[in-house]
């Protein structure tokens, strides 16, 4: 055989090796790629599933289809007012809150010690009204559930108490814990005399949740940008970024007020 075959057939058989090299590599390729895909497929469903559990949980869902039953004592247009404090007070703090709203629970553990001690005076009467917009945003039941066994604590004559423990066990935005009865009839343990038959069947019931929608419609029929909305004596005090509200500043209007 000539050199020149030789060198020939030696280029081929070198050829054909870079070739088998190069399609092992692409196979290599080939695979982790499916691979990958595979994994973030995966992680995808998981990532759905989460958001989906987050936005929807397990709460439990009520009937608002019924008539708009308000709560003991509820005045106002429509009986959508829960008040706190004496009539005769000087000043009115009017509150539009959503039990699942972290900046209702800032608002409430930041103001609500001198909110109660200007109610205890007889300085202040709070209006509570109650909006449920983080369920509207991010899905579940807990906003409208809240308020409904905020609105059977009322009932009973322990809004206030019960609406604390509410906001001191706030769960994150995204956690539809207020959704279940469950949750919300342990914390009424919190509450001396909450804990009964009567606040139980009115929870799961659901006696309050179209009053609960109706107070929610108010909410968005007046326009306002969000919760908390706080208004003192009809002035939107909360909102005022020139004049940023605080505890000692919302003190110090109503005793002047009062005088």
């Amino acid at each position: 055989m000539s050199e020149k075959n030789r060198e020939g057939k030696r280029a081929a058989r070198d050829r054909l090796a870079q070739e088998r090299e190069q399609q092992k590599a692409r196979d290599r390729r080939r695979r982790a790629l499916i691979v990958s895909s595979a994994v973030v497929g995966v992680l995808g469903l998981a990532a759905i599933a989460g958001v989906i559990a987050a936005n929807s949980g397990d709460g439990d869902k009520k009937d608002a289809s019924g008539p708009a039953a308000p709560p003991t004592g509820a005045t106002g247009k429509d009986k959508l007012t829960i008040p706190v404090g004496e009539d005769s007070a000087k000043s009115t703090l009017t509150i539009w809150e959503d039990f699942r709203c972290p900046a209702c629970a800032s608002f409430e553990t930041q103001y609500s010690p001198t909110i109660h001690e200007l109610t205890d005076k007889g300085q202040l009467k709070v209006e509570y009204r109650l909006a449920t917009i983080i369920d509207g945003n991010m899905g579940g039941t807990g906003s409208v559930n809240a308020a409904n066994a905020a609105a059977c604590a009322q009932d009973a004559g322990k809004f206030v108490e019960y609406h604390d423990v509410l906001y001191k066990n706030q769960p994150p935005e995204t956690d539809d814990a207020f959704g279940k009865d469950s949750r919300l009839l342990e914390l009424a343990e919190e509450v001396d005399g909450l804990d009964t038959a009567a606040f139980k069947k009115c929870v799961e019931d659901g006696e309050h949740v179209s009053w609960v929608n109706k107070s929610n419609d108010a909410f968005r029929a007046g326009n306002f940008t969000g919760t908390p909305t706080v208004l003192l004596d009809g002035k939107n005090i909360f909102a005022d970024q020139n004049n940023p509200l605080t505890p000692e500043k919302l003190k110090q209007q109503v005793e002047a007020a009062a005088k």
